[in-house]
């Protein structure tokens, strides 16, 4: 009888998350920076400008994740899977499935925002803002959200590949090239707001032409199979768990919806306020998003290939390099929160209460990233009922706690704020519990 492989040692796996994971948090660093640039130049159109981005940006933020984490994380997952099963046809097929479920939803980004940005930005921010951000909407959704959606499908399915390293080299140059384009159409072209919206389309095609041309070459590992009939079971592998995960992205923006829609309250300030900390709180994801990336990958070949031991272990390192790291970044925003405030706005009104909300949600930074660790994780694995879980509970506790604590317990803004925090950190705590012998073992 031929004996049991020797189990990796922790060092081991740790070198392999670190190794796929390096190339993707370098890119997310960069993304970091793009999005910090993007938050500023709002704030220096104006307050009316920087509210109508804050009421816009979970939508931003929402066809990020959808695309590149959550329905993407199922391509990444079923790609993954299917290579550690040895299916290589099967990964080949995938491409077109893919390709197809992400038109569905870049189409409807591009028609569903486009349309409904108007009244949402006059009911929630007023008219002057309305009129600053509808355009930047029109560009960002109507001419961006499709080709945003097929570049970053095409990078998952790279990823699925192992190929994070090439994923990530495409996708920096269009990042990195972001900022200063939308600062040159923003300012010196004088199209302001709307200026960065037209670039984040521009970068949007531009990343998704090369990334098109480095899959149909053959650089996830396998050449597309394009002409086939569309398969139900090839397109339930990637939905079982990119709808699940898209679902939670929607529950996710949806908790900053409601909690700006809850700040209107507080007048234009707050609602501005609180944009720049929900920027600040979202950069987590891209931080995260390394490692997650990583582990998606990781655990998805392992869990293929039946070593369901093995993935748990890589999900608990993962995860705990992602605590640390995501730890140490919001401690320092919680420390200076009201320094990180004023990068992003003149006005010092805004800043305090920017400030105010960062004080608290700083600190759970930590646990956010834990649980976008082990959310990404549960992706490879296709174990998805605790990160449901974690998505709701942060809901239920951002929104309704917050009600509560600003409007019974009588803190006002404050309360809000404090809700946002303890979402969060019930997110992290429910999303880690998921990963354990009772939840992840084979069928």
């Amino acid at each position: 009888m031929k004996p049991a492989p020797t189990p990796e040692t922790n060092a081991a796996l740790v070198r392999r998350i670190v190794a796929l994971a390096a190339p993707t948090t370098a890119l997310s660093m960069l993304q970091v920076v793009a999005q910090v640039v993007e938050t500023m130049l709002a704030a220096r159109q104006g307050t009316a400008a920087l509210a109508g981005w804050a009421v816009l940006l979970p939508f931003g933020l929402l066809l990020q994740q959808m695309s590149t984490g959550a329905m993407g994380g199922g391509v990444v997952s079923a790609v993954a899977r299917a290579l550690g099963a040895q299916r290589r046809d099967e990964a080949a097929s995938m491409v077109t499935h893919a390709l197809i479920i992400a038109s569905a939803f870049g189409v409807l980004f591009a028609l569903g925002v486009t349309f409904v940005a108007p009244p949402l930005l006059r009911a929630v921010a007023g008219a002057d803002a309305a009129q600053i951000a509808t355009p930047y909407a029109a560009w960002v959704f109507g001419a961006g959200a499709l080709p945003a959606w097929w570049g970053n499908t095409l990078a998952s399915v790279l990823r699925g590949g192992g190929r994070h390293a090439l994923a990530a080299r495409v996708l920096a140059l269009s990042w990195g090239a972001l900022p200063v384009l939308a600062w040159l159409l923003a300012e010196p072209a004088g199209l302001g707001l709307t200026g960065v919206g037209v670039a984040f389309a521009l970068s949007s095609w531009s990343a998704c032409g090369a990334m098109a041309w480095l899959v149909r070459r053959g650089d996830a590992g396998f050449v597309p199979r394009w002409r086939l009939r569309p398969s139900w079971a090839l397109f339930s592998r990637i939905l079982a768990v990119g709808a699940i995960a898209s679902a939670l992205a929607l529950v996710s923006n949806m908790t900053t919806v409601l909690v700006t829609a809850q700040l209107r309250h507080h007048g234009q300030a707050t609602v501005a306020a609180y944009g720049i900390a929900a920027r600040l709180e979202f950069l987590v994801i891209p931080v995260a998003f390394g490692i997650g990336s990583a582990l998606t990958a990781l655990v998805g070949r392992t869990v293929g290939a039946g070593d369901w031991a093995t993935a748990r272990r890589m999900a608990w390192l993962g995860g705990g390099m992602a605590f640390m790291i995501t730890g140490v970044l919001g401690l320092t925003v919680a420390g200076f929160a009201l320094g990180f405030a004023t990068l992003f706005t003149p006005d010092s009104v805004v800043a305090g209460i920017a400030a105010s909300a960062l004080r608290f949600t700083g600190l759970a930074f930590g646990g956010f990233g834990l649980g976008m660790a082990m959310y990404f994780a549960s992706l490879g694995a296709g174990r998805m009922l605790w990160p449901v879980v974690a998505g709701l509970s942060r809901l239920i506790i951002a929104a309704g706690g917050g009600w509560f604590l600003a409007n019974v317990v009588g803190l006002g803004a404050q309360g809000n704020f404090i809700g946002v925090a303890l979402g969060i950190t019930a997110y992290g705590v429910a999303a880690a519990a998921g990963v354990r012998t009772a939840v992840w073992r084979a069928p």
